[in-house]
């Protein structure tokens, strides 16, 4: 019998689907202790991992180097709604008693700038380097389901499509990432209308259920890699109860009953690409800024501008490629000017690109409703409002059509 390289290939990834099965089947009531946590980061560190994790710092709760369980942020938890963001102490120890903040683990995998190449000339001789081909390991340590989604989004985008960035894939390619299930949802949160949370279902090396019960302090994990599993081998833990599992799977029932926000999916890319003059768009056009914060925030939005600098007498130049926003007038610049002059324009192209023409082109939503958008707009524009007005008014609408005919 002939193997074929495919069919090959397909044995080995069937072998190995069924190898990690087996050790989550056998692992999935693991439990580990803050302790164990700890010595789930010296692994990784161990093995040359940057770890980053989530930290408090300048009033809020972002992803930095973290080294050490009590550079997380123990007993923080963060109150968001549309244009508003506080920290707030809870009354227990929680590790990850909150939802998301101004950051997403895209800053990593895709900088907001990042060299592509520099130039030195000496006398006659220039010489030209391109961007580092090397790039650390990278351990996200708190990544929450609606994240992994976002991930996942880029993958498609900067990694698995026709024009693959080379240096995000990199990235990419050795990271390791622990999960958390939120064990807290935002004000601004809509992951369960969007389907991509509060549980991570796949997309990660471990997954952590933290457990805060008085004094009692755990964390039930899941295996979600052959990589993940190998790292848990060197992690002290033991079994779980059911009485574990059953107030896991509780936290995240919880926690799913708690959105502060929901988006009604069903026909949205048909509703906004059917509404390209719905007066809504001059409602919202009257409130927005064109700060362009929605997009930096956007754990999905990838959009980009390159910048050339040079020195004084030319001996050194450098081409620099930073985030871009379509709130921006140059974004849309073409000989002549901008095609999208008006804020109107403008957020119609980012919500209607977001939710609806994202599927034309990747074949999956750009929004993982995690509500920074929402968050941290300084007016407390809401994406999931505007959603439902269209909506709402374009079902009159029809109504009446059909009314009167």
């Amino acid at each position: 019998m002939v193997i074929y390289p495919a069919t090959l290939a397909s044995a080995f990834k069937a072998v190995e689907c069924q190898i990690i099965q087996h050790v989550s089947d056998n692992q999935a009531r693991l439990l580990i202790t803050s302790e164990g946590l700890q010595a789930l980061i010296d692994a990784l560190a161990g093995r040359g991992y940057q770890v980053l994790g989530p930290a408090v710092r300048d009033g809020a709760i972002v992803y930095d180097t973290i080294a050490r369980v009590a550079d997380l942020p123990a007993g923080w938890t963060d109150h968001q709604e549309a244009g508003r963001y506080r920290l707030e102490r809870r009354n227990d120890g929680a590790l990850f008693g909150f939802a998301v903040g101004p950051q997403s683990w895209k800053r990593f995998l895709h900088p907001p700038v990042e060299t592509l190449w520099t130039m030195r000339r000496d006398g006659a001789a220039v010489a030209i380097s391109s961007a580092a081909t090397t790039t650390p390991k990278l351990a996200f340590l708190g990544v929450r389901a609606c994240e992994i989604h976002a991930i996942a989004v880029q993958d498609r985008v900067l990694r698995d499509g026709p024009y693959p960035d080379t240096a995000y894939a990199m990235r990419r390619q050795d990271a390791f990432i622990v999960a958390v299930n939120c064990g807290q949802a935002g004000g601004t949160c809509f992951c369960v209308s969007m389907q991509t949370g509060p549980k991570a279902n796949s997309g990660f090396d471990l997954a952590l259920t933290e457990l805060v019960d008085g004094d009692s302090h755990h964390f039930l994990v899941e295996v979600g890699s052959e990589a993940g599993a190998e790292l848990l081998e060197r992690v002290p833990h033991h079994p779980a109860t059911d009485a574990h599992r059953a107030a896991a799977e509780a936290v995240i029932a919880r926690t799913a009953s708690q959105m502060g926000r929901s988006l009604e999916t069903d026909g949205i890319k048909e509703l906004l690409q059917s509404n390209p003059d719905h007066p809504r768009w001059d409602d919202v056009a009257q409130r927005c800024l064109a700060c362009g914060n929605c997009t930096m925030v956007c754990p999905t939005c990838f959009c980009t501008t390159v910048e050339d600098h040079t020195d004084l007498i030319g001996n050194s130049a450098e081409r620099v490629r930073m985030w871009d926003s379509c709130f921006t007038m140059d974004f849309s610049y073409l000989h002549g000017g901008s095609v999208r002059s008006t804020a109107r324009s403008r957020y119609r192209q980012w919500m209607t690109h977001k939710l609806a023409s994202w599927f034309d082109q990747f074949g999956t939503s750009g929004c993982v409703g995690c509500g920074r958008c929402i968050t941290w707009c300084p007016v407390g524009i809401d994406i999931t409002q505007e959603a439902a007005a269209i909506r709402s008014t374009s079902t009159a609408a029809k109504g009446d059509q059909n009314g009167g005919s």
